[in-house]
């Protein structure tokens, strides 16, 4: 019994900073575009990069 003394105050604040880090997440742009990096993945270039004319 003693230790729910502990333990409800303690996950009480890790739910109000899991909360609060998603809530910096979503405000700072984390969330913003969920699918460009999984598009920019399929329009892969196949061009050879340039070569060094200097050589």
């Amino acid at each position: 019994m003693q230790s729910l003394y502990l333990l409800i105050p303690l996950s009480v604040l890790l739910a109000f900073l899991i909360g609060a880090l998603f809530w910096w997440a979503s405000r700072s742009g984390q969330f913003d575009d969920l699918e460009g990096p999984a598009h920019r993945i399929l329009h892969d270039d196949d061009t050879p990069p340039p070569l060094d004319k200097e050589s």
